[in-house]
């Protein structure tokens, strides 16, 4: 029997840091709900739309320039990836990246899966820092890791507390006062 550190349940299972968590949740859901809400009302159509993937393409094409020197920005295994996957289709992932991130947005902004939107932001973060793009993805993956591992009360001020129930998930997640064990 492997018993839950006072700490750790503290910090990710306590509903009286519900509120906290619900302010990172928010922020985290703002950001990458503007990111995907630019990208699909770009009145170029660019993302979604007769041109969509000229954008996505762009980026990519920008990417594979960052593969050369002593210290590429962007690794030859991802720039395989990126040549013979993501490039040829551009247009699907145009589509997948603006709708993608209007959806993890919209679900974190109303604690709806928290983790499971949380974890898909992080897989957009890290694909677009292992394509050499910074920008705030640092920080948005460190928070959407936190999103992750914090899931079971970082919905609790959202959908989650309820939803979750329907799917077998405690309501309640236990306070830092009552001993969790892990069988």
């Amino acid at each position: 029997m492997l018993r839950e550190p006072n700490v750790s349940r503290l910090l990710f299972a306590d509903p009286r840091l519900a509120p906290i968590w619900a302010l990172l949740r928010i922020y985290v859901g703002y950001e990458w709900l503007m990111a995907g809400w630019e990208k699909i009302t770009n009145p170029a159509g660019v993302w979604v739309g007769e041109k969509a993937g000229t954008a996505v393409g762009g980026f990519l094409t920008g990417a594979l320039a960052k593969t050369g020197g002593a210290h590429p920005d962007v690794q030859g295994w991802y720039a395989w990836f990126l040549q013979h996957v993501a490039l040829p289709n551009a247009a699907t992932f145009s589509y997948l990246v603006a709708y993608g991130e209007v959806l993890v947005g919209a679900a974190l902004i109303v604690g709806l899966f928290t983790g499971i939107a949380a974890f898909f932001g992080g897989v957009m973060n890290a694909s677009y820092l292992l394509a050499g793009t910074i920008s705030t993805n640092p920080l948005l993956f460190i928070l959407a890791t936190w999103l992750v591992l914090g899931w079971r009360v970082a919905g609790w001020w959202g959908l989650d507390r309820w939803v979750l129930a329907l799917f077998g998930v405690t309501a309640t997640p236990p306070s830092a006062a009552q001993p969790a064990t892990v069988r």
